[in-house]
Parts: C-alpha cells; structure tokens; sequence
C-alpha cells in the first residue's frame, strides 16, 4: 500500500500549525513552589499535559492520567506496543527573545517560541501523525501509544512514576533530537558541590568583598546570565568599576550599577544546551575569570580561583581529571549550570551544580573517585548526585533498520545512526531511539534564546513519523 504522506500532513496543515500554537503558548515551566495534587511539577505544566490529554480525546484515542506526572493516549490491537515518548514541559525562556517566548510567531517560515523545537512542536507532529493513521484506518498489529511526561527538563519523576505503574513498550522512539536518528545516548551525572573555604586568612581586611555570585537556572543549560555584588575601599572599587565599564559594558557584554560602596555587576554569555557546552559562552566563568585577579578575601578569592582553574574553558573535565572518550559516543563533557556564592557575614557559603555526559564505556565508579579527588583541590566536595546510565541500541534491531528505511525514503539522505550527549525517553525504552525532529544542516536552537523551527521542516517531520508509526505498528 502506497500511502502519500507528505499530502495528508499538507492537508492538515492548517489545523496542525494552529494546534502547535496554542499548546506552545502555555508557559510550561516546572513550578513546583505551586505544585499540588494532581499538578506535581506546577499549573502550568499541568495546563500543558491537559491539553494534548484533550486534543488527543477529540481525535479518538483512550487516554490515561497519571496524577499529572505523565499520560498516555493508545491506538490499535495487540499484545505488542510501540511507544512514542513526548515531553510537555520546557526549560525557562531567559531574556533577549525577538518576540515573546510564549507568544507564538511564525516569521520567514520559522515558527519561533520556547518548545518550538524541544519539544512541544515535534510532539504535536507525533499527535497529528497517529492522527492521520488513525482517520485513514490503516489496519495495525501493534498497539500504538504516545506518552507524555512532565518533567524531562530537570528530575524525570514523571517516568519514574509511568513505568513503575505501565507496561514497557516492545520498542519505540522519541521525537526530541535530531535525524536521522539517535541510537545511542551518553550517561547523564548531575552533580552539586559545596565550596568549603577555609577561616578567613589573615588579620587585613580585604580590599573587596564578594557579597554575591549568581548564575544559571538549570544545570542543563549553559547560564547566559551571571550577577556578582562586590563592596569595597573606594579607590580599589573604583578602579575594578573603570575596568568592568572598559572591558564587559562597552563591548556590549554586561552592566552595572553602584549604590555607594557597592557594585552590581552582570555579564552576558550565550545560552545553549548542557550536552554541548562549547557552542554556548558561561556568564558565570566568564565573570570569574574577569573578577579573580582582583584583591579578595580569601575565601572568595578561592571561590573564584575554584571556577576558573577547574571549569574555564574546559569542556571534557580534563582539570577535573575525569576526562574520557570512546568511539561509541566520543568525549565527555562538563557544564557548569548554576553558581551560587554568599559571604554577606562570616560564613561564606558556595554551591555549584554540573551536568557531566560521559560517554558508554565510562568506568563510572572509577571517574566518580577522580571527580571526588579533583574537585577537592579546590575546596569542592560533593554534596549529591543523581546518574541516568548510558542507553545504545544495536543497529540490527527491527527498530532501528525500519527508521532508518523510512527516513532514506522521505530524504534520500545518509541514515547511519548517531550519539548524543543529551538525554531523552528514549533512554527509559529496553529499545529506543530518538528520532528528529532536527533535520541535518538545521540550527540547534533547543534551550537557547529565539527557539524555533522550520514550519517546511515541522511538516516533514510529521509525515516521517506517521510513515515510521505504520511501519512499525502493521
């Protein structure tokens, strides 16, 4: 049977995009000072998952919720499941957005917001994709289920939740990368360390004073934004004032501000997602480097020192002594994604949070001993971790070979499967891959200020995925 994909998503064109719209107007940040029963990730997240729970009720589909961490909608018969696994939630805008974060836009055929490309559009393609299957009753031997989670962006309670009380899918994909596929994922290690500096080092007082240190939000994005507040004698005050006004306000890289013996300083980096930590600029290094040569106390000057000689300009924890790669899924990475420092009275106090991917062959507990050791040169002990393994599908499996035929059919492009260092559901499937929405040679602009997607590149996907869920249902 030769089914014209691409015409049945143009046909719906019209009803998908404005579908996409809505659902990327709901600001679905995780919330959880206002969580509550039945919204455990916060309102606004929980408007998210209710509202493809009711698109896809109006498309005929049997739904299940779970408490407002996850829900299902299924299709079809059978013993066998395949799984397409979506999220609703999004990592929080920042500032410099063109237009609105969540105010929807399409311009010169981008269709701009946060979720654009991760992950709220590429979800609705997978809704309107098992929507055109199931309005063109193809005959299935699979049950065909999307399942969608609340909270990928940050702790992954939702899966925890899911799959302790639902069945594991037989194989399924992820719409949540890039084409043509994702087949294997690195390890995720989210680590927070505590700076314990030492008593305050000798009887002078010091000639500044690093008040506050402030950057990130997520440890899985690099931080755009870094703000320090620094006190001080006047005329050292006044000489670091000059040259932050010389090198970061003038180049158009920061701001400050002064009330008396105090200095607000704020720098601006770039915003890119944690896996890939070179192609983003940390405001929170990038102020630390420019602060740690001036006259300090010592525990702030440790502080500083701490971020510059262990994190500046290393991406691979190679000054951590963690660093490693293998063929697989090539070298680990380190974002340093939140910097928190006080010293307002006599107790200092820093934390830091990091995303390390490392790579599937990674000896984990060996690389933890050495992140242990590293990290102790510089007064900085871990406080607490939390690891996703790493997840590799051979590319014999059915799923992998059936994607891959789909997708050579719709591009004519190369189909070999890919690493990242990110992480997506797939990774929760025994059998799993991530698969688009990204095509090769597009932007990534996931996590990033001005997200967005090709509309052209929207509808190809979705007829893609439609095209893979028969095949890989019937």
């Amino acid at each position: 049977m030769s089914i014209p994909w691409e015409m049945e998503v143009e046909k719906r064109k019209d009803e998908l995009l404005q579908t996409a719209m809505r659902f990327l107007s709901i600001p679905s940040v995780k919330d959880e000072a206002h969580a509550s029963p039945g919204a455990p990730f916060g309102p606004e997240i929980q408007r998210a998952m209710q509202f493809v729970v009711d698109e896809c009720r109006k498309m005929g589909l049997a739904v299940r919720e779970l408490d407002g961490y996850a829900a299902h909608a299924e299709m079809g018969q059978g013993e066998e499941l395949v799984g397409i696994l979506c999220h609703v939630d999004v990592v929080p805008p920042g500032e410099g957005w063109t237009t609105p974060p969540f105010q929807p836009a399409i311009r010169h055929g981008k269709l701009y917001a946060r979720g654009a490309l991760d992950d709220k559009g590429p979800t609705i393609a997978a809704m309107y994709a098992v929507k055109i299957i199931k309005e063109l009753g193809l005959p299935l031997s699979r049950r065909v289920r999307l399942i969608f989670g609340g909270d990928e962006e940050s702790g992954w309670k939702c899966m925890e939740r899911y799959f302790a009380e639902e069945e594991m899918p037989t194989f399924g994909f992820a719409p949540d990368a890039v084409f043509p596929m994702i087949s294997a994922e690195k390890g995720i290690l989210d680590v927070h360390m505590a700076y314990r500096p030492t008593s305050e080092e000798g009887n002078t007082p010091p000639s500044l004073r690093l008040v506050s240190f402030q950057a990130g939000q997520r440890l899985n994005m690099v931080p755009a934004e870094a703000t320090a507040v620094v006190t001080g004698d006047g005329e050292v005050l006044g000489r670091l004032k000059r040259r932050f006004e010389m090198d970061v306000v003038r180049p158009g890289r920061g701001k400050l501000a002064q009330i008396g013996g105090q200095l607000t300083l704020t720098c601006y980096g770039k915003a890119a997602h944690g896996m890939e930590p070179e192609k983003g600029v940390n405001a929170g290094l990038m102020m630390a480097h420019f602060l740690r040569n001036e006259p300090f106390s010592g525990p702030d000057k440790g502080f500083l020192d701490a971020l510059v000689q262990a994190f500046y300009g290393d991406f691979h924890g190679t000054s951590l002594g963690i660093a490693y790669a293998d063929d697989v899924t090539g070298p680990l990475t380190v974002n340093l994604g939140l910097i928190q420092y006080t010293h307002d009275d006599n107790t200092p106090e820093g934390k830091l949070g990091m995303t390390i991917r490392y790579p599937v062959t990674t000896p984990f507990e060996e690389t933890m001993e050495k992140l242990r050791s590293g990290a102790a040169r510089w007064g900085l002990d871990i406080a607490s971790y939390t690891n996703k393994e790493p997840h590799h599908v051979d590319t014999e499996h059915f799923l992998v070979k059936t994607l891959r035929r789909v997708y050579e059919e719709h591009t004519g492009l190369d189909s070999t499967p890919l690493s990242i260092g990110g992480g997506t559901y797939a990774r929760t499937l025994k059998a799993g891959v991530a698969f688009g929405p990204l095509f090769p040679g597009r932007e990534e602009t996931a996590h990033q200020v001005n997200e967005y997607i090709h509309v052209d590149d929207l509808l190809k996907a979705t007829a893609i995925y439609a095209h893979a869920i028969y095949e890989l249902a019937r």
